[in-house]
């Protein structure tokens, strides 16, 4: 099924500043010393930047293991990217609506009327037709449409206010590295809510003054919180998944095994989500709460993926998919069984 092990000398991964055992496996040592043995280096694009890091956005390097996005994921696939859906994870990860203090915003149906920030397509991804990109924008009116959703709302009853292409230097650094332009709009009186998400995010709102008018988190339903990481899909090249198909089962056997190691280590998986995420220990207790430590595994359940039909339904209406996914064609079932497995087989020998 795959070629010896030295016909490869590096094990590429890249993963989304938020919490993922792939992260965990690796701030642990587990996927270095797991493939040391074999002489295959293990690399995250994260790390070493350069050129390289381009391929968490155009899925071209056959040896990723790709743990990010579906706003990229699911237009690369529409694209022609040639990708296998692998896993799907889920973890709730401070989505808000942030507003002014004294708003009278703090009900989804508070929302009717009112101006909702939203981030303009990067004129880049206009011209290179990548759409997916503009991520800022995917998440705002996805986030957007499952708040007004919970209340019977659509983006009819409001209005969206497109917010400038640039923010000026000192404000893209201090208000969440450039992706969350809104919050400054939002200080100045331009609109009167922002989505927003993440730990970095929660620090941002709280330099700038703003609150939390509505914790998309707190909704009842997960239909209403699905949005570009909610489910998360983990992809990999075609090239990768014939060829070393025992690699790629045993990278995910780390994963799982970290996904367990989480369960019972909160504060140790706490420490290592503030490099993670870029954000301080008060922003990562803020954004990733309520036992998500207990839930980080990858998995392709039916309830999963009829989460990701329906982002991938939003992307398809909202002009970010050049044409329509076949999720059931995607999806390739074998390397998280066979990774089971493995990591079962550890369990027995260390026993």
């Amino acid at each position: 099924m795959s070629k010896p092990n030295n016909s490869i000398d590096t094990i590429w991964f890249t993963r989304c500043p938020v919490p993922t055992a792939t992260g965990l496996a690796y701030k642990l040592g587990w996927l270095d010393e797991e493939f040391s043995r074999d002489g295959i280096a293990v690399k995250t694009l994260q790390e070493t930047g350069g050129d390289l890091a381009r391929h968490h956005y155009d899925h071209e390097l056959s040896s990723l293991i790709r743990e990010g996005g579906n706003l990229l994921a699911l237009p690369a696939k529409a694209q022609g990217a040639p990708t296998r859906l692998i896993g799907l994870t889920w973890i709730d990860e401070w989505q808000s609506i942030l507003v002014r203090p004294g708003s009278g915003i703090s009900r989804p149906e508070d929302l009717k009327g009112k101006r909702l920030a939203l981030p303009r397509f990067r004129e880049e991804d206009i011209l290179h037709n990548r759409r997916g990109r503009s991520i800022a924008r995917g998440m705002s009116l996805a986030g957007y449409k499952g708040a007004l959703a919970s209340a019977g709302l659509s983006l009819d009853d409001v209005r969206l206010v497109e917010l400038a292409e640039e923010e000026k230097p000192e404000l893209r650094n201090n208000l969440g590295n450039g992706l969350w332009k809104g919050i400054e709009a939002l200080t100045r009186g331009e609109v009167d809510a922002v989505y927003v998400k993440g730990a970095s995010a929660a620090e941002a709102a709280r330099k700038a003054g703003v609150i939390v008018g509505i914790d998309l988190d707190r909704l009842p339903e997960k239909r209403f919180r699905v949005n570009n990481g909610t489910p998360r899909p983990i992809t990999v090249h075609q090239d990768f998944l014939e060829n070393h198909f025992d690699l790629l089962a045993r990278f995910l056997a780390q994963t799982l095994r970290a996904a367990e190691w989480a369960k019972g280590n909160l504060p140790g998986v706490q420490q290592i989500l503030q490099d993670e995420t870029r954000g301080s220990a008060d922003s990562v207790q803020e954004a990733y709460r309520d036992g998500f430590h207990l839930s980080l595994a990858p998995d392709l359940s039916e309830e999963r993926l009829s989460l990701f039909r329906q982002q991938k339904d939003f992307q398809l209406v909202h002009g970010l998919l050049d044409r329509d996914v076949d999720i059931d064609a995607w999806i390739d079932t074998r390397p998280l069984e066979e990774a089971y497995r493995h990591l079962h087989d550890s369990y027995k020998t260390a026993a």
